[in-house]
């Protein structure tokens, strides 16, 4: 189970123009977004380490993204 809370993004869906939304849709976005966070936080750990800073800083979260 996700640990992002889904009512957040099953408002994003619907503000993207969803009418309707299933918890499993839901549930699935939350996974996905949780693979991808965790991917690019891996990236800016690295980022950080690299720049002698344990210490992540938003640059490195923008940088990780683009990688």
């Amino acid at each position: 189970m996700s640990e992002l809370p889904l009512a957040p993004l099953e408002r994003i869906m619907r503000n993207a123009g969803a009418d309707r939304v299933s918890e499993d849709a839901v549930i699935a976005l939350a996974t996905i977004l949780e693979d991808v966070a965790e991917e690019i936080s891996e990236d800016a750990i690295a980022i950080a380490k690299h720049a002698g800073r344990k210490t992540i800083m938003a640059d490195d979260i923008r940088l990780a993204k683009k990688a």
